[in-house]
């Protein structure tokens, strides 16, 4: 059996491949520039003789995705449904990684799997429109919506925070948008986790799924928590509501997800991102 992953070069891509290849399984790694998963007789081709794919790859550049709707959607709309109807093809299941921002945001309860989506920014409806491609094309499916990413690599809040605190004095953050930040080894391992149930006999739990960190926290006591894992010296930390500091993509002001289906079916917990926290800044 064989496991290939899209999007290797990526944050949750990069863990999953070190994680695969650690735990001593087949798996194929493909970064952006090994394939373009646009391209149907490609993606066909890399996926022949797979029996689980993961798709990483995302256009995930929020801001910029307001003036590049089209590379948005080629990457995170068109791409999935390719790649979802190429594993129809090869029969092999799929896990594609989505996020919390399909959704509006409003309200102050986690969001459910089942609750409408509405998302509020170009990146989010691409998101949306690859989670409805993949359903179209693909039974075998699972979609795992996560939220606030963060790794030892690539770009996320956490490498940020690290690199403006050593330069700046103070630092104003957003207090007002609440949400799980999730690491990406957390991510990759549970996604090894419902490839050995998935891949059982008789498993049928196929569909939407939320995977994020606990408890629940804003931008501003993530930061602050960055910080006292690393000794408490850092910047001063200054909270601010989002309207101080507008953005041209809107971001949902209620980030958190219900996270009980995943355990439920999959037996994968939520994890704990302060010690996946404290676990990744030792690697700093």
């Amino acid at each position: 059996m064989t496991l290939v992953v899209f999007g290797a070069g990526g944050q949750v891509g990069r863990e999953l491949a070190e994680l695969a290849q650690a735990q001593g399984l087949a798996v194929r790694v493909l970064a952006r520039s090994e394939v373009d998963i646009t391209d149907a007789a490609a993606v066909a081709e890399t996926v022949r003789g797979a029996d689980f794919v993961v798709n990483c790859a995302a256009y995930t550049a929020v801001d910029k995705a307001e003036a590049e709707r089209d590379q948005a959607f080629a990457v995170n709309a068109t791409a999935p449904g390719v790649i979802a109807q190429a594993c129809a093809e090869a029969g092999a299941a799929l896990v594609h990684i989505s996020t919390d921002y399909v959704f509006p945001g409003d309200g102050d309860r986690p969001w459910r799997e089942d609750d409408p989506i509405a998302p509020l920014s170009v990146y989010g409806e691409s998101k949306a429109a690859g989670e409805a491609a993949v359903r179209s094309a693909l039974p075998r499916h699972i979609i795992l919506r996560t939220s606030w990413v963060f790794a030892a690599h690539g770009s996320n809040f956490v490498r940020t925070m690290l690199r403006l605190g050593a330069e700046r004095p103070e630092l104003r953050i957003v207090a007002d948008q609440r949400g799980g930040p999730t690491a990406a080894a957390d991510i990759a391992a549970a996604i090894l986790a419902v490839r050995d149930r998935a891949l059982a006999p008789g498993f049928s739990d196929w569909g939407t799924f939320h995977f994020s960190g606990a408890p629940a926290t804003t931008w501003y006591e993530f930061a602050a928590a960055i910080f006292a894992a690393r000794g408490g010296s850092g910047p001063k930390l200054h909270p601010i509501a989002t309207s101080d500091y507008p953005t041209p993509a809107r971001r949902p002001a209620n980030s958190v997800m219900d996270c009980g289906r995943i355990a439920r079916v999959f037996g994968v917990a939520q994890p704990d991102w302060r010690q996946s926290l404290a676990a990744m800044l030792r690697t700093q």
